[in-house]
């Protein structure tokens, strides 16, 4: 009897797994809880929220908070710069009440997971309902063979100009969940081209990752690490921009070899037994042979098409958008690509539907994704983790310190995603630690950063899976191609620590 070729189990499956991991950690980690400090503008004071009693409202002053441990300028609170609870050194418990998650815990989560990202599964549907109604048009398949026959000869600068757009959105305003929709049309371009579907998958990802890892002025990073940690973001900027220079480049290097490597000889890709399969998904209908021109109707709508997203990127970074909002424009913006099509109602509302309904898988991953941390929420696990990993770096010396704490942040990063959630959670704690052996607080930020920067590149808690989904890449394709570069990024930022921890 023959035996079957082994098969890397699916997204879903690996996401399940994961779930019950944690659902079990729950039982084996001690639920606890730090206090949390916010501030209500309504009444102007602080508020102490408690484990297990009555919150405690205090004046809001510089010397309440000096009292309380947090080296950080009462006007941050004030003006709305730090926004959520914050966790109060030195007042860890661990919780009395049995917070072990069930096995009806683990199966609601899912649920509840899609219910809590409604607006990004929203967000996702909506625009892939777009694309579907603008491929009906043909419009995509018309400007893809026109973008083509300009690059022909000098593909790889595509590349890179796609590669520095996600690195800049990243390392200034966080680029990362809003990506999504350029996966679905950056990989049709770039199959086009002559690649393979690894690369435009990692050109959108690592050049985001490596701008959110590498943040100069990210408000959701970088900025409210070091208001939480009690320093000026300044601190330490331009050490944080060079790097960001070197591994953009290193980057870079990494995909051009991979190229150059996959265009002598195709056998080597990483994805080659997927990549015809890649093609007739993406560039269904597309003739690289046809001879047609863009009508003046397409035109319009590939403006309206790409212009949205310069919205989309203005909104966030300037009106503090999220999926809510980009996904109420982007509606507006399909209604009116529908009326500008030519199609009949019917035929573009079932456009927009299929391609709406290609992005179901998705929008389930999306939801066991946040499933995880639910349960990890619910169980009270994330502050122990936290507790013990103070406890471990506390007294070493600061080379050591700065990178343990670089292992601490990756470690925290894939239960606590959120940059901002860990952020707020984590640095009262841990940047206190840096003044006791000698160091600046920058290098507890960039730590933090760097840290929960660099399992953006694999965690599955995060958007990894949505990407790899919408690629149509298994997992471990994606582990085999992106971990040498994982391994060199460490290095280096490694000896970027150690050194910083030095001067």
């Amino acid at each position: 009897m023959k035996r079957k070729n082994y098969e890397f189990p699916t997204a879903y499956t690996v996401l399940f797994l994961i779930l019950i991991v944690v659902t079990l950690l729950t039982h084996i980690i001690p639920a606890g809880k730090y206090s949390r400090l916010s501030y209500d503008e309504n009444i102007k004071e602080f508020v102490i929220e408690k484990q297990n009693s009555e919150n405690v409202n205090i004046i809001a002053n510089q010397q309440n908070l000096s009292d309380l441990g947090i080296n950080i300028d009462v006007e941050k609170f004030m003006n709305g710069t730090i926004k959520k609870p914050m966790a109060i050194p030195n007042t860890y418990e661990k919780v009395n009440e049995k917070k072990s998650q069930t096995f009806l815990d683990l199966i609601i989560s899912p649920i509840t997971g899609l219910v809590d990202s409604i607006d990004i599964i929203i967000f996702v549907l909506i625009l892939s309902g777009i694309v579907g109604v603008v491929n009906k048009t043909g419009t995509f398949n018309i400007a893809m063979k026109t973008i083509s026959q300009k690059t022909r000869g000098k593909e790889f600068a595509l590349v890179v100009v796609a590669f520095l757009f996600f690195a800049i959105g990243g390392t200034t305003f966080g680029f990362w969940e809003e990506t999504i929709p350029f996966y679905s049309i950056l990989i049709p371009l770039f199959l086009s081209n002559g690649f393979d579907v690894m690369v435009p998958m990692a050109t959108i990802l690592l050049g985001s990752a490596i701008g959110c890892m590498f943040s100069t002025v990210n408000p959701f990073s970088t900025i409210i690490a070091s208001n939480a940690a009690g320093i000026s973001f300044n601190e330490g900027l331009k050490f944080r921009f060079i790097a960001l220079i070197i591994v953009s480049i290193i980057g870079l290097m990494y995909l051009y070899l991979y190229i150059k490597k996959v265009k002598k000889n195709p056998e080597n890709s990483v994805v080659a037994d997927i990549q015809e399969e890649s093609r007739q998904k993406f560039l269904k209908g597309f003739d690289e042979n046809q001879d047609e021109k863009l009508t003046l109707k397409q035109k319009m709508i590939l403006f309206l098409f790409l212009f949205q997203f310069g919205i989309m990127v203005w909104g966030v970074a300037s009106l503090g958008w999220w999926f809510q909002e980009i996904a109420a424009m982007f509606f507006a913006v399909a209604i009116v690509i529908m009326f500008l099509s030519g199609l009949s109602e019917k035929e573009a509302v079932n456009s927009f539907i299929s391609g709406a309904s290609e992005v179901v898988g998705v929008a389930l991953i999306i939801g066991l994704a946040r499933a995880i941390n639910i349960i990890m929420e619910n169980g009270m696990i994330s502050d122990t983790l936290l507790y013990y990993s103070s406890n471990i770096v506390s007294g070493m010396n600061g080379g050591l310190f700065s990178v343990v704490l670089l292992a601490i942040f990756a470690f925290l990063g894939i239960f606590i995603p959120s940059t901002s959630g860990l952020a707020v959670l984590s640095m009262p704690i841990l940047a206190p630690l840096a003044d006791t052996v000698g160091i600046s607080r920058s290098v507890v930020v960039d730590a933090f950063a760097w840290g929960q920067g660099m399992i953006l590149f694999i965690t599955p808690t995060g958007l990894i899976f949505v990407a790899l989904q919408i690629a149509g890449i298994p997992y471990n394709k994606w582990l085999k191609f992106v971990m040498p570069l994982i391994v060199i990024i460490c290095l280096l930022v490694i000896g970027m620590l150690f050194l910083k921890s030095l001067i």
